[in-house]
């Protein structure tokens, strides 16, 4: 099942069903726009064990029994979008109580959703890039300019008022453990939770020019500010409403336009709002960096300790290195979840 919601002004174009065949996963983004097609291989039924709460297939998003994940839907990441729901349907305890909110551009890539996973619960949501992008600053990667990067902003104007809490997760990375753990984690009073790295260089994420303007730098006087990454977030929405977070992180983003305060894409602003204020999530739940740093892409191994999540943030994503015969060696985490159908010539 599956919904599209309009946001800012947009009426859902008439849904139609896209089986891709694409000879290069470089070319994505060009195979949509010539109308070649894509193509998935459908994934097995996933159901409930006997002891989770009933939740009827007609649901509309609202039932309390329900833990909500939001996702992006592009053309360049869907591979990595596709893995990572499969990944959360086969560990989870309770799959069918799992309801999907997919946050797209290109409103064409619902029905492959449904074609790939016939019974997921789902929502789609139609972001207006026109939202975001004149509020947008080169970055070191490109890839951190696309304005479905900064639609995790403005999760609390799209979901439904009667969603609460959401976990936020970004393409490039696949969940193994039970992502109901990491719905039920504690986030106080704070409006999200996240892995902090308190032992990371916090300084390097922003301009010399902001630590040297006081009344910019001052933001985090009286706050214990540490690294998290935003790819992996649990949110309150309620708070979230309650505070006009929204707004906060646009005001940053707008002083970065006419000062240049940072170098790297959605996380500063981030920061500059929350860091110091994250309801501490285990590590276990982010085993970030997988994809090398933003320019290189090298391998990485694993962080010391126990997983539940693998994140290829960073330039290499899994599914390319793969294609391209150049994997690194945890890239074969990521394979089993793979779905992508490579079609004969």
């Amino acid at each position: 099942m599956f919904r599209i919601t309009r946001f800012s002004g947009f009426f859902s174009a008439a849904m139609f069903v896209i089986v891709l065949i694409v000879l290069s996963p470089s070319f994505q983004s060009e195979a949509i726009r010539s109308s070649h097609r894509f193509s998935f291989r459908k994934a097995p039924p996933f159901r409930n064990a006997h002891e989770c709460a009933w939740v009827p297939d007609e649901t509309k998003g609202c039932d309390p029994s329900l833990v909500h994940v939001a996702i992006t839907l592009d053309v360049e990441y869907l591979r990595g979008s596709i893995a990572a729901v499969h990944s959360i349907l086969r560990h989870s305890l309770c799959p069918e109580n799992v309801f999907f909110h997919f946050l797209v551009s290109d409103t064409n890539l619902q029905t492959l959703v449904e074609s790939t996973f016939p019974h997921l619960k789902f929502n789609v949501y139609y972001f207006d890039p026109n939202t975001v992008s004149h509020l947008i600053s080169s970055s070191v990667r490109q890839a951190l300019e696309q304005p479905l990067n900064y639609a995790r902003n403005y999760l609390a104007e799209l979901l439904e008022s009667c969603v609460e809490r959401v976990i936020y997760l970004d393409s490039d990375l696949v969940v193994v453990d039970d992502v109901a753990k990491l719905w039920s984690a504690s986030l106080g009073s704070r409006a999200i939770g996240a892995p902090e790295y308190c032992h990371a260089n916090f300084t390097k994420y922003f301009t010399a020019a902001f630590w040297s303007e006081p009344s910019l730098s001052g933001t985090f006087a009286q706050r214990r500010a540490c690294y998290f990454n935003t790819g992996v977030m649990v949110m309150d929405l309620v708070k979230w409403r309650k505070e006009g977070y929204t707004r906060r992180i646009e005001r940053w983003m707008e002083i970065q336009k006419s000062d240049r305060i940072y170098e790297l894409g959605s996380l500063p602003p981030f920061l500059l709002v929350f860091a110091g204020h994250v309801a501490p999530i285990e590590h276990r739940w982010n085993q970030h960096g997988l994809g090398g740093d933003n320019v290189k892409g090298s391998c990485r191994g694993l962080h010391p300790g126990p997983v539940s999540l693998l994140h290829w943030s960073g330039s290499g994503k899994p599914w390319l290195r793969l294609h391209s015969k150049r994997p690194c060696p945890l890239d074969s985490l990521w394979a089993p979840f793979d779905l992508y159908a490579h079609s004969p010539s």
